[in-house]
């Protein structure tokens, strides 16, 4: 493959069955730069009735521990089924891989169906691989990926269920708090938001993989049962260059940076190391009754509830710069904060980044990305109507973005 000249090595064979793919024209392009060309749409499903959900919400009698293990193994078993369903239809084509693999919930009247879709791809030399690879990767960041010597493997999620009402019973019991933090909450969170990442690393571990990238994280309300899903999914590949990096952060580097991200800071000589969350729980009632009665204020401002805002944030922050600091990274990169309502006055603070290193005698296959990498294609088809609820986690929108509210 030579990806200096930044055009495909060969044009497509129009004497080739009619292929029905989900690629667009510039996913099409940089799948043929990395030496691949397109097959058909795969796909795999797994139905539950909601009825079962509703029942296995009602058995739940968890206190303090944050998840839920029923719902987390029930919804990881349905999500890993449709998975496995769409790998059986890829193997049936003889496809090499399937990029732009999704892991989505679709909740149609009394059932939910977990649904994965992606697209068939071939090597344009016809070897046959030793194993296929399937990608969360759609065919512009499969290519990003590779020319920063990331090779994708397989498709990887990691996920917990918990259920937000069961912490918050304990409230009038909580005796340990700082400055309105309520430390309980925060190591719950703490504990909690991480799993997901550590079960993604293990998949990505079991695949023979040393890094997951491009890892998208969503937290999804699981219809009327009061619990959330917190879900991470990812490509699972292997970087030959990075073994002993690998090594460093428990032989998995996990990101959350976009492929051409990953590819800019692989150029200048930086390598991914982990994804880091940082999260403190606050009630917004324990500092001085400050629902009842607000007491320090000049001009207006709430002087007392904004210290205490800025110091959670501090608080959340100060957790990623200490988990940083614990792996050496140099720096943290795309750090993003939010504010999640817990109910009540109970609010949590959530700092997001990937830790990055600098590394020598590593950098790109080409010098530049070509622009078909880069553009972004815009949608075509906009539905309004009322349908059944779709979350398709490898997408954005205007009301489901890249980390979505609780």
């Amino acid at each position: 493959m030579d990806n200096n000249s930044q055009s495909p090595a060969n044009a497509p064979d129009t004497a080739s069955p009619t292929v029905y793919t989900g690629l667009s024209g510039n996913e099409l392009y940089c799948l043929y730069l990395s030496g691949y060309k397109p097959g058909n749409l795969v796909v795999g499903n797994s139905v539950y009735a909601i009825g079962f959900i509703g029942s296995l919400a009602s058995s739940v009698r968890t206190t303090v521990g944050g998840e839920i293990t029923q719902f987390t193994n029930m919804i990881a078993e349905g999500r890993r089924l449709s998975v496995q369903r769409l790998e059986q239809e890829l193997t049936k084509n003889s496809g090499h891989g399937a990029t732009g693999v999704t892991s989505e919930l679709v909740f149609h009247p009394g059932n939910i169906e977990f649904l994965s879709i992606g697209s068939t791809i071939f090597r344009q030399d016809n070897q046959q691989p030793q194993n296929f690879i399937t990608s969360s990767s759609d065919g512009q960041e499969f290519f990003c990926q590779i020319d920063a010597n990331f090779y994708p493997l397989r498709f990887a999620l990691g996920n917990v269920a918990y259920s937000i009402g069961v912490g918050r019973n304990l409230l009038g019991e909580l005796k340990e708090m700082v400055k309105g933090e309520i430390t309980q909450f925060s190591n719950i969170f703490n504990i909690t938001r991480n799993l997901a990442l550590q079960r993604i690393a293990a998949e990505a571990k079991s695949f023979g993989a040393n890094s997951v990238i491009g890892i998208r994280t969503t937290i999804l309300p699981l219809g009327e049962t009061g619990v959330q899903e917190m879900v991470m999914i990812g490509s699972a590949s292997y970087n030959d260059k990075l073994a002993s990096i690998a090594d460093s952060v428990g032989g998995i580097i996990t990101s959350d940076m976009t492929a051409e991200e990953t590819w800019n800071i692989t150029r200048i000589g930086y390598v991914p190391l982990k994804l880091i969350l940082g999260t403190s729980v606050y009630s917004l009632g324990v500092v001085g009754g400050i629902r009842a009665a607000i007491h320090g204020f000049v001009k207006g401002e709430l002087t007392t509830l904004t210290q205490m805002i800025y110091g959670a944030r501090e608080e959340s922050l100060k957790k990623v710069q200490q988990q940083a600091e614990e792996i050496g990274a140099d720096d943290v990169l795309g750090i993003k904060t939010y504010i999640y309502q817990l109910g009540g006055d109970v609010i949590e603070f959530l700092a997001i980044g990937t830790a990055v290193k600098r590394v020598s005698g590593i950098s790109t296959h080409t010098d530049q990305l070509p622009p078909q990498a880069i553009i972004r294609d815009k949608k075509t088809f906009i539905n309004s109507a009322d349908t059944a609820f779709n979350t398709n986690l490898n997408k954005t929108s205007v009301d489901q973005q890249h980390h979505s509210n609780p």
